[in-house]
């Protein structure tokens, strides 16, 4: 079975940064469980399991992460109250492909929620905080970045202090400033919508195209532009951006990338949200 999804000359891996379970509610908002039931598993309880999986985009010359994992921060209250299942594991995945983490040219964050930015600084054997990876441009949109330096009431309980003020004292951030390229091929579209300023992925080669979505799609189960979490700071915003984006993915028969679904790691859609064909 092969373990990375080929789009033209790229080789797209993914990367285990945790697993962890969240309340189905909150991750379907105002869908009611009968109906999201039908699409995605749960337990007595209403929980689902997520996965918190970095992608690694080999693009022949660049190394690229999407994302960056749970991190190997969390307090075991932490992981007690986020479920964690599985710890952050994206070290030694790299190194089984023979990458160490000074290699990594781009970091690519679509947001800085704890989920997806934790494992941007890691504690280190030595008991110190330092940059996972630190020759990489950790790519945020300049919104999401000054949200995450200055949060608010709400924020605060997503973005942690702990994950920002390293990189905030390095050189290492670049910051976008709406939709940008990162390398050719690689390029970040500013989509607002769960947060200010969150980010999108568009990865293409020799014709072929994917399409990382965040947190607008976390799962297959999302397809429905209407389907929107509880967690989304911008529910309308969120709304017309997955719209859009679906529709331009779909009529250009895109793989959509999941970072959050715990039973595919890609798909293909058709114009009613149904799966076509899926990459596990």
């Amino acid at each position: 079975m092969q373990q990375w999804l080929k789009i033209g000359a790229f080789e797209l891996h993914w990367l285990n940064g945790g697993l962890f379970e969240l309340d189905g509610g909150s991750m379907f908002g105002v869908v009611p469980r009968v109906l999201w039931g039908k699409k995605y598993p749960h337990d007595e309880n209403n929980y689902i399991k997520l996965t918190n999986s970095p992608i690694l985009i080999k693009t022949g010359r660049e190394l690229i992460l999407i994302e960056s994992g749970l991190g190997n921060k969390l307090t075991d209250k932490q992981k007690q109250i986020f479920r964690v299942k599985e710890d952050w594991n994206i070290l030694n995945d790299l190194a089984a492909l023979g990458i160490e983490r000074g290699d990594i040219n781009f970091v690519i964050l679509t947001h800085y929620d704890f989920d997806h930015a934790g494992g941007v600084v890691m504690l280190e054997k030595n008991g110190q905080l330092g940059l996972t990876f630190p020759n990489a441009k950790h790519i945020v949109q300049k919104a999401e970045w000054n949200d995450a330096v200055n949060p608010n009431k709400r924020s605060i309980n997503t973005y942690w202090p702990i994950n920002v003020e390293t990189l905030k004292e390095s050189k290492n951030v670049e910051l976008a400033d709406g939709n940008s390229e990162v390398v050719n091929g690689v390029s970040v579209i500013h989509t607002m919508g769960h947060t200010k300023g969150h980010q999108a992925v568009s990865i293409e080669s020799q014709g072929e195209k994917a399409l990382h979505m965040a947190d607008l799609l976390p799962t297959h189960a999302h397809s429905n532009p209407l389907w929107i979490m509880a967690y989304d700071n911008f529910p309308l915003d969120a709304i017309d951006a997955k719209e859009k984006l679906l529709n331009d993915g779909i009529a250009e028969n895109v793989w959509f990338t999941f970072y959050h679904d715990a039973f595919m790691k890609a798909c293909r859609l058709d114009t009613k949200g149904n799966v076509t064909e899926r990459f596990e």
